[in-house]
């Protein structure tokens, strides 16, 4: 235990590039009216992206595997590092859309906004852009604890497929609820959100034992 929480400092101070806290400013896209506000997702998960490439960098990786914790425990603290800065940002996402959602919500610009509002739906998306990231890019990165090109292309493909989806399906009919930012479609949504955080939760955590499987068996 004691040796794990000395781990999460370092990722939290001496591996985490200065670009990935400060791209969770992104969490502020979700204010601004007639813009994909998914996107600031994505931006957040770009921010954690750079950490991998400044630890690529400084061979951070064997540098950790060098230290007297099991290797597991070296993808585990990652893991667990990529997830505070994600739930940093839905924070962040979120605190902004209960402003929405509450005193901002009769104002006018948000009210004929033709994109996706802040709403619960919209939370429940950034969780799975952020799954996305977990399972895609850190799942891809952990075969070879090395390479992260074609794992980030893959996963900037699958958020941006989300971000789509998420501002087309609330122009279908029957389903303008989606974009509810109050009143009779908050139940349904806050459904949706939970079982958004459910595969969230799942996903990561299977995406972490399949690294920790896989980085075991790597020669470094």
């Amino acid at each position: 235990m004691k040796s794990m929480s000395k781990l999460i400092k370092k990722e939290l101070t001496l591996t985490a590039a200065p670009l990935t806290y400060i791209f969770l400013a992104f969490g502020l896209i979700t204010m601004i009216p007639g813009y994909p506000i998914l996107v600031g997702g994505f931006f957040i998960c770009l921010g954690i992206f750079y950490t991998f490439q400044f630890a690529r960098e400084y061979n951070d990786v064997l540098y950790t595997a060098l230290l007297p914790v099991r290797k597991r425990d070296v993808v585990k603290v990652r893991y667990l590092f990529v997830v505070c800065i994600q739930l940093a940002g839905t924070v962040i996402c979120g605190l902004l859309t209960l402003l929405r959602m509450t005193a901002l919500r009769d104002v006018q610009v948000y009210q004929t906004n033709p994109l996706m509002n802040a709403n619960l739906v919209f939370l429940a998306w950034l969780l799975v852009i952020m799954m996305l990231f977990n399972v895609i890019f850190m799942g891809g990165f952990y075969k070879t604890a090395y390479y992260y090109g074609k794992p980030f292309v893959l996963f900037c493909v699958a958020a941006f497929v989300v971000v789509g989806l998420g501002e087309t399906l609330h122009h279908i009919p029957g389903l303008t609820w989606l974009n509810d930012a109050g009143g009779a479609g908050v139940g349904r949504q806050a459904v949706i959100l939970l079982a958004a955080a459910v595969v969230y939760a799942a996903g990561t955590l299977l995406s972490m034992k399949r690294s920790q499987e896989r980085f075991e068996k790597l020669d470094l």
